[in-house]
């Protein structure tokens, strides 16, 4: 009798493992691949990595072209865009080196303001080419220089004329006749007057980098020295004749001239101290210093005691020249008041609206 087989032998039972364990291999390989697409699709588009991130710098191209002839002088190229105007100019002089920073101007438009140096190059930039306007300003010398020049010469001036020269005035003369009071403390008062301006512009006043044209400091001194000779020639001359009033003219004068110069110095303390301090926020405040208390009347003091000491002056003096300076100073001073008073009511208009620009009620 053939034996039947029996289904659980072991051959059928390896042919059976075999044969299940492949589906079963199969069966996981499908639900791997499965959840790597459930992976893929759910984390999104792959990023690229970093390290292929490329930054692109944006350079600028400045054409500077003449103002007169509209033609190009040169291309300043490779300019960063957080470059200033300054830079700029230093580059420009590289390439044409008879230009100094200082005395060049530059326009954004042929009519247009000269651009400060401070101003950001990509603030004036439309596209990668900005064309600018040039224009020569001449010779410059900075502004210390420019007070300092223009100060120191009616203070040597004067005491040339003072000390009484021989190839100004007679000699025989000068020893015949007895100098007078007046003529010593006009000269003390004079020198000390510009030995504070010359003090100021060193240690107070905190004056800008910017430079002016060697012309206005000419003007300037032209003006300052051509008075001075014309004020110390009559006041140190031998003849020269004392105030009307005499000791009491000279004595009150002088004593406002005093108070007027100590409070031009306070004014200009407090006005350097606010710069310096960063506080623009508000119009300077009077102290518990009783001359800076013309705050309270005025938005430019400084101006109101300067033409103060020369009206002093002229009093106690009582000369001609002195009383034609102080006129012209007070002109001045007062076109220079009203300038300053219109921008303090741009930026300071509630403190500033009640007061004067320089006198009060007239100014």
């Amino acid at each position: 009798m053939l034996k039947r087989q029996n289904p659980s032998t072991p051959e059928h039972s390896r042919d059976l493992a075999a044969h299940g364990g492949a589906l079963s291999m199969s069966h996981n390989d499908s639900r791997s691949f499965f959840n790597l697409s459930q992976l893929v699709l759910s984390a999104g588009q792959i990023k690229p990595s970093p390290a292929l991130k490329h930054s692109k710098i944006t350079y600028f191209e400045v054409e500077i072209v003449d103002v007169q002839s509209k033609k190009q002088i040169c291309i300043v190229d490779k300019v960063s865009p957080a470059s200033t105007l300054l830079d700029v100019k230093h580059k420009f002089h590289k390439a044409c080196p008879q230009w100094y920073p200082s005395r060049v101007g530059l326009q954004l438009e042929h009519n247009g303001p000269f651009l400060k140096d401070s101003v950001s190059i990509q603030s004036l930039a439309v596209s990668s080419i900005i064309t600018l306007y040039f224009t020569d300003l001449g010779q410059q010398v900075g502004w210390t220089t420019f007070f300092l020049t223009e100060y120191t010469g009616p203070l040597l001036i004067y005491l040339l004329f003072y000390i009484r020269l021989s190839t100004i005035y007679d000699q025989v003369e000068s020893r015949k006749n007895f100098r007078h009071p007046v003529v010593h403390l006009a000269c003390f008062c004079h020198c000390l007057h510009y030995i504070r301006h010359l003090l100021e512009t060193l240690f107070v006043h905190k004056l800008s980098e910017g430079h002016t044209p060697l012309k206005n400091m000419i003007k300037g001194c032209a003006f300052y020295w051509g008075f001075t000779s014309w004020i110390a020639y009559y006041i140190n001359h031998p003849r020269y004749t004392p105030p009307s009033f005499g000791h009491k003219q000279v004595s009150y004068a002088a004593l406002a001239f005093l108070m007027c110069e100590a409070g031009n110095h306070f004014i200009n303390v407090a006005l350097a101290h606010q710069t310096n301090s960063g506080n623009r926020t508000c119009f300077p405040s009077p102290t518990y210093n009783p001359f800076t208390w013309l705050f309270l009347l005025v938005s430019c003091p400084n101006y109101t005691y300067e033409a103060g000491s020369w009206i002093s002056f002229t009093v106690m003096t009582q000369t001609l020249p002195v009383g034609i300076f102080a006129f012209l100073m007070v002109i001045q001073m007062s076109l220079w008041a009203q300038k300053k008073h219109k921008l303090y009511l741009k930026r300071f208009y509630p403190e500033v609206r009640r007061k004067a620009a320089m006198i009060p009620i007239i100014f």
